[in-house]
């Protein structure tokens, strides 16, 4: 009956909140099937694939996050002992010597040697289930730990795959940059013999050799943002901001998802996401803490117990007539404490509170997250579309452009109208592709998709060496 008694609210599961049925952007709520574990193979790239195995192994902030694991999964270690006896022996040796006697006379006896043991134990016995509350705080923050685990990797995972997907971006824009300023280079070669033949002049020269350089011009802009994402690709892997160069030197195309994402229900992002999950995990530690305070304002009983023996030759300390022992409870009362304990429960109140308002802040994020995403992949590909079309027909544009201008039948003007049009088609296409590849990264992230995997959060980083007796070094 003792064991079973507790104090406090007990926590009942996560508060319902009004949630929509399902998405805006979709008519139906028909729940769409599938998983998102390993959603970045659905992007078809063998080289991304291993960038983010090797994120998961050695980034810093993993590192982090599986050390707090630890720490939280030690803590519950910690906290559970408390509800076991506490064990204690101490053992001496002393030489000791006295003198009693007066000022004229003073007697000395002989010296002699002590010898003396004990066994002294404690327990304080959880009447009111405040160990039990504590324990239940320390599950609650380990459970919230790994949850922060898991979201360290979708968000790295995310990371990874979006400064993947702008490199390659990158690359495929200084590579059009280049194709263009050589077909550019060629109209101005074209419109120089036109001039030197006294069938051009020098406006339509000067306004080809212009564009070509302008078009040029963007090259190294795109190369300090692309050796910039290659950089961010490095340190995401624990690695040098060089330390992935060599790996995307060659160029490839951007990746593009085939396959929808199951997008689900909104109430599925309680389990789903990994912030969401964690802040209601932190919500139930704290409706723990508050039974913990409450039991501290109820009396305390605890049983000691302790068993010494004292002789002068080290063979007597087992007999009988040196060993004392004492053993009994003892209470603590609160009587006076000017409203402390009282103060505490208000203080873990007000925590929880504030757990309960992080909480559903967090969830209205999620689901902003989801919304925004969900919108923001569809429009891209609508945009994707349509600049697809434009740029097939600037290139039809910008070819029977050249062959009249070539043949005299078309003004230059019309030549460089159609080659500038056609470039910032085909570069603003290319853009698109990039920003239909990140909502799709941005929406497997809004839906909490990551590692799937079990991850070893046992082995630190750090394994110390010769921790048993030995002599000290000097400081450094």
């Amino acid at each position: 009956m003792l064991a079973g008694c507790a104090v406090g609210p007990d926590y009942a599961g996560p508060p319902r909140l009004d949630l929509p049925s399902h998405w805006s952007t979709r008519t139906v709520s028909r729940r769409q099937t599938g998983t998102l574990d390993r959603w970045w193979l659905r992007l078809r790239d063998p080289l991304l694939n291993r960038l983010i195995e090797q994120a998961v192994e050695a980034n810093p902030d993993v590192v982090k996050a599986k050390a707090v694991v630890r720490e939280a999964r030690a803590t519950i270690q910690q906290t559970s002992a408390g509800l076991f006896p506490y064990v204690s022996s101490t053992a001496s040796v002393t030489d000791n010597k006295t003198s009693s006697g007066s000022a004229s006379a003073v007697v000395d006896s002989a010296p002699y040697t002590l010898h003396q043991g004990s066994f002294d134990s404690s327990w304080e016995l959880d009447l009111f289930g405040g160990t039990q509350r504590n324990i239940e705080a320390a599950v609650r923050g380990a459970q919230s730990a790994d949850e922060d685990l898991r979201n360290s990797l979708v968000t790295l995972i995310g990371d990874v795959a979006a400064y993947y997907v702008e490199a390659r971006g990158y690359q495929a824009r200084i590579a059009l940059a280049q194709r263009t300023a050589a077909s550019q280079r060629d109209t101005e070669k074209l419109t120089r013999s036109k001039y030197d033949a006294g069938s051009g002049n020098a406006v339509d020269l000067a306004k080809a050799t212009a564009q070509a350089a302008s078009t040029e011009a963007n090259v190294p802009t795109y190369q300090a943002a692309l050796a910039a994402d290659i950089h961010r690709l490095g340190i995401l892997l624990g690695r040098p901001p060089g330390g992935v160069a060599s790996l995307m030197a060659r160029s490839a195309p951007v990746p593009a998802p085939r396959m929808p994402l199951p997008t689900g229900l909104p109430a599925d992002l309680l389990m789903s996401r990994p912030d969401v999950a964690s802040a209601e995990r932190k919500l139930a530690q704290a409706t723990a803490k508050i039974g913990a305070a409450e039991a501290d304002r109820y009396p305390a009983v605890s049983l000691t117990g302790s068993v010494g023996t004292s002789a002068l030759r080290a063979g007597d300390l087992a007999k009988y007539s040196s060993v004392s022992w004492s053993v009994g409870p003892s209470v603590t009362v609160p009587v006076f404490d000017a409203g402390k304990r009282i103060a505490t429960v208000r203080i873990a109140e007000a925590q929880r509170d504030q757990a309960f308002a992080t909480f559903h802040a967090t969830l209205l994020t999620a689901l902003e997250d989801v919304e925004n995403a969900l919108v923001s992949l569809s429009q891209e590909r609508v945009r994707t579309g349509k600049l697809t079309e434009a740029a097939k027909n600037y290139r039809e544009a910008a070819k029977l452009s050249r062959s009249l201008f070539e043949t005299g039948s078309a003004s230059f003007i019309d030549v460089l109208d159609a080659e500038r049009s056609l470039y910032s088609a085909e570069d603003s296409l290319i853009q698109s592709k990039v920003s239909a590849a990140k909502d799709y990264i941005s929406l497997a992230k809004a839906l909490g998709g990551g590692w799937a995997d079990p991850v070893d959060v046992s082995t630190p980083v750090i394994v110390d060496g010769n921790t048993g007796p030995h002599m000290r070094e000097t400081l450094k």
